[in-house]
């Protein structure tokens, strides 16, 4: 479930607003997206792996973590590498390799 934006990291985009199958999001006051209906979120990821600054941080749990959570602290993820991480996995910004280019199930399925 959607826990975290990094106001600092954020960009204003607006892409998490635009690909939200669920319109969990909504732009703020200041222009930052905000989460405006979490219990509305499906973990989906569509937000952080779209996100170009990794401001965004979604927990893998179907339900909202408590307050004290770490999945909630901005310095335990930033330090833990936690934001961007999910990016990073699939392969998606600059720099980074897909890992489905990692992916040997040819060597199992004959097909290459």
């Amino acid at each position: 479930m959607i826990e975290v934006i990094v106001a600092e990291r954020c960009i204003s985009c607006d892409i998490c607003i635009a690909v939200c199958p669920t319109d969990v999001f909504e732009r703020g006051p200041d222009g930052l997206p905000v989460v405006a209906h979490q219990e509305d979120c499906q973990t989906c990821f569509m937000c952080e792996v779209n996100c170009p600054a990794d401001a965004l941080y979604v927990a893998p749990y179907s339900a909202a973590v408590s307050e004290d959570s770490p999945h909630r602290d901005v310095d335990a993820l930033t330090e833990s590498g936690a934001l961007g991480r999910y990016r990073a996995v699939v392969g998606w910004g600059r720099g980074r390799r897909a890992g489905a280019r990692e992916d040997r199930n040819d060597l199992f399925t004959g097909r290459a």
